[in-house]
């Protein structure tokens, strides 16, 4: 049990939210395997004020779809704040979390993401408006430095943070120049953590259970989000619980096993997914690529899994794999 705010939660180990990959479908596959708390995709505060029909569509949900928090992008603290009080609007979140971790060019350049780690006043400015005004708690997204690791920094942002009002961060243990990969800053997310008073959840390379039960013992973290990890494997919340339970490595589904979940993945992506036929089959494509990339004879797989025009015709091409 963890609290985030007046908010409490049965479970300290959360779905991030994966700009592009968490959608409904890719949500509702990891709770069946024991996610019980995720996020929307990260939303554009712009975008979303704007009301484009795509950004709105991003939070769809249904009820076993819950608890659930936001996201939002952004620099500019009161579009943010009309950002986050639309989202109260049309959807039922538990809290929302600022992104100050994105690493992507496009949004660096606009002082958007990790570029926050540059400027902290205004990530404090940000934090203090949403946090006195949204009437939900905020949390913030963080990475433990710009081009290269900076301890120092960090604490003094994480300090900035929790004086502003925020009820948890989530802390990412690489740089913004690292992206997604090269070595996890484990004692950054530790000192981090020992100059705190609310929830550090940490994140970056919780691809295993094991690695999981590392990032905890490392760092002293009170909880983890689970990224690239689930991609392809919902079943890795399921492992996570119970080796940290039992230290107990749970049997790997076998290969017939992993075709069903992706095909009842592919079932919710036709279901829920409220976009262009084009759109949905390149999602589909997306999400059998994860599924596949350890089968025997995978990069002929992957060849006939690309071209494939529509569901039925994936469908067939799964069907005929040697599993």
């Amino acid at each position: 049990m963890i609290r985030i705010g007046d908010k409490v939660f049965q479970t300290n180990v959360f779905l991030a939210p994966l700009a592009g990959c968490s959608d409904l479908p890719f949500r509702l596959i990891c709770r069946e395997h024991g996610a019980q708390m995720a996020f929307f995709e990260m939303i554009s505060s712009d975008a979303f004020v704007r009301a484009r029909e795509k950004t709105l569509n991003m939070l769809k949900s249904i009820p076993a779809d819950s608890p659930v928090a936001g996201q939002l992008l952004g620099s500019d603290a009161y579009l943010m704040l009309d950002a986050a009080l639309k989202m109260k609007e049309h959807a039922d979140v538990e809290f929302i979390d600022i992104n100050a971790a994105c690493p992507v060019r496009k949004v660096v350049v606009n002082g958007q993401g990790a570029a926050l780690f540059k400027t902290p006043e205004k990530l404090s400015a940000i934090i203090k408006i949403l946090a006195l005004k949204s009437g939900l708690p905020i949390t913030v997204k963080l990475r433990t430095g710009f081009d290269e690791s900076d301890t120092k920094a960090l604490v003094n942002i994480v300090r900035g943070c929790e004086d502003a009002g925020v009820s948890a961060i989530f802390l990412h243990g690489r740089t913004r120049a690292q992206m997604y990969a090269g070595d996890v800053d484990y004692g950054a997310i530790k000192k981090a953590k020992e100059n705190l008073n609310i929830p550090l959840f940490a994140s970056g390379n919780i691809l295993s259970a094991p690695l999981a039960k590392k990032m905890f013992e490392e760092t002293d973290c009170d909880g983890i989000i689970v990224a690239r990890g689930a991609m392809g494997n919902p079943w890795i919340f399921k492992d996570i619980n119970g080796f940290l339970k039992s230290g107990q490595i749970s049997a790997k589904p076998d290969k017939k096993q992993r075709i069903e979940t992706l095909k009842k993945h592919l079932s919710y992506i036709r279901i829920y997914a409220d976009l262009p036929d084009s759109s949905v089959i390149g999602l589909m494509r997306k999400a059998a690529l994860w599924y596949l990339k350890d089968f025997a004879s995978a990069a002929a797989a992957r060849g006939k899994v690309t071209a494939s025009q529509n569901y039925e015709e994936l469908l067939k091409v799964l069907d005929k794999l040697r599993i």
